[in-house]
């Protein structure tokens, strides 16, 4: 195996945004004809995201195969298109399962199972394994240099330093430039401070990426290479960018990739071609309207929880060549009567996922304020659900309509699910089973009714989506439904399972449930955001 290995690594502070300058680290390296893997080492002892509340960890990142990640997958796929999978995120808590779990097996046959070389042993498995020989893989390592938890990770990148040598390894730290005001300066001393943590536990960066507000001055660049040991052109600065979209071009304009290559010895004769990165900066700068999207959801206090959500309809708004602006609205406002006006100036509703009772009713007043002011609705996942239960009491007059995930409702137009096929096989859950990875998860086929609204927007008739949910929409319903103005428009092959619901006689009106988000990208944007952020630029035209 040739594959290169790039870890990267953060200090001082957290947040910093270490996974957007791996993607964006990626996507130049593409840009240079390189293949290249993107992966996420998480310190914490969750066995995945999936049991974690949005609000404190932010979404969680779905992939194709089923495996609930860290939302910094969301950015590797965004900017590079590469396709993560399961192996491409691994938690402490999974590396001690498995170390574990071969201890109770006797793997280790009667030996003492320590932290080292066991644990670190795991982790680079990890790292190494489920590789299709690319040039380059880019390896994140969650958390900031100095916490206890990452001891272990930082202790097996550095091991494979030694065995695989600079030829094949290089280590990037991302580190804060903070401003002090009153000084009107920037500081270098916990750059200085950050990097001296990795050489206590024997790592020294090739390259320091420096996030600033400010520019660096040259001799500040001169001060930070002198006491961190690297080359002055090594010292990166990663400014603020207007978008996330110019951060590729910003890179490579600070000489990143180029650094990346000299380092691993690689021709930089040519500059990558940054043509599409320039293309989607441009339309995003220069707009030729402005649409306004009305977000209903539940996680609104911490943005990070829709994080896919808002760059499809940044994507659908770069297909339309328009700028959407998002109004984040808590959906128990919804829940008092009188606060409906809040939706009256807007083009578009979407009301996303999200578990449990709190705000439901307010989702549903949103949907039912779309279905009766003919405003563009899109649902997803819980969306969609709540939009099928709101349908169903004030179209077919099911009063007693609901969900099993907050109650005992005397009509079930939502339950729990059971069993469902994956393939070939029938997945089976129980309601009092583990929460951790039992939901359907990944991606499934649906096939789409000819001549619908949702086979006009993909434009085939069967198509694969991720999902993330225990409920499914009881089709038991779908003629009542039906009968009073409802199209289910998308169902699984079997015709079991209900997918995607719309209302032919809406100007835009549809709900999904699976997560189109996680499948857009700004080069291809999602044909669902697409089409909705289309019928709101025809909204607001009518306005």
């Amino acid at each position: 195996m040739t594959t290169r290995f790039i870890f990267i690594t953060g200090g001082v502070v957290s947040s910093l945004g270490k996974g957007l300058a791996s993607a964006a680290l990626g996507a130049v390296l593409q840009a240079r004809g390189f293949t290249v893997r993107m992966r996420k080492l998480d310190p914490y002892l969750n066995i995945d995201p999936g049991t974690m509340s949005p609000t404190q960890h932010g979404e969680v990142y779905v992939t194709d195969d089923g495996a609930e990640t860290d939302l910094d997958l969301g950015h590797y796929e965004r900017f590079t298109g590469v396709p993560s999978r399961r192996s491409d995120n691994v938690t402490a808590g999974r590396v001690y399962k498995t170390v574990l779990e071969k201890e109770r097996r006797g793997d280790y046959l009667g030996g003492t199972v320590q932290v080292i070389p066991h644990v670190t042993d795991a982790i680079k498995e990890f790292i190494t394994a489920d590789l299709d020989d690319e040039d380059f893989a880019l390896i994140e390592i969650g958390g900031t240099v100095g916490d206890i938890e990452s001891l272990p990770f930082l202790e097996a990148i550095r091991q494979l330093g030694n065995e695989m040598g600079p030829d094949r390894t290089m280590f990037v730290h991302l580190t804060l430039l903070p401003y002090i005001a009153t000084a009107g300066e920037l500081k270098t001393k916990p750059t200085q401070h950050s990097v001296k943590e990795l050489l206590s536990v024997g790592i020294q960066p090739d390259i320091l990426m420096c996030r600033s507000e400010h520019p660096i001055p040259e001799s500040e660049r001169r001060k930070i290479a002198l006491f961190c040991n690297v080359r002055s052109e090594a010292v990166i600065a990663a400014y603020d960018a207007p978008s996330i979209y110019d951060v590729p071009i910003n890179y490579h304009d600070e000489g990143l990739d180029t650094q990346v290559c000299r380092h691993f010895g690689l021709s930089c004769a040519h500059a990558p071609d940054l043509t599409r990165w320039r293309t989607i900066v441009s339309r995003i700068r220069q707009p030729e309207g402005e649409v306004t999207i009305a977000i209903v959801g539940k996680y609104t206090k911490l943005l990070d929880s829709y994080k896919s959500l808002a760059e499809a309809l940044v994507h659908g708004g770069i297909a339309n060549n328009v700028r959407v602006r998002l109004e984040w609205l808590d959906s128990q406002v919804f829940e008092l009567a009188g606060n409906s006006y809040l939706l009256e100036d807007v083009d578009g509703i979407l009301v996303p996922g999200g578990f449990g009772e709190r705000g439901a009713e307010g989702k549903m007043a949103a949907a039912r304020f779309a279905r009766e002011k003919d405003v563009p609705y899109l649902g997803i996942c819980f969306g969609m659900q709540m939009a099928v239960v709101e349908a169903a009491r004030h179209l077919a007059g099911i009063e007693g309509a609901g969900s099993t995930e907050f109650g005992n409702p005397p009509d079930k137009v939502v339950g729990l699910m059971t069993e469902w096929m994956r393939g070939n096989e029938i997945e089976v859950r129980e309601a009092g089973g583990n929460l951790g990875g039992t939901m359907r998860l990944g991606a499934y086929p649906c096939a789409l009714r000819p001549g619908s609204r949702a086979a006009a927007i993909y434009g085939t008739d069967l198509i694969h989506e991720r999902h993330r949910h225990r409920y499914e929409v009881n089709n038991a319903y779908i003629g009542r439904l039906e009968d009073h103005g409802l199209l289910f428009s998308g169902m699984s092959p079997d015709g079991l399972l209900p997918e995607i619901v719309e209302i032919p006689d809406h100007s835009w009106f549809l709900g999904v449930q699976f997560h189109p988000e996680l499948r857009s990208k700004p080069f291809e944007p999602h044909p669902l955001f697409t089409s909705f952020v289309g019928a709101a630029v025809e909204k607001s035209r009518l306005v």
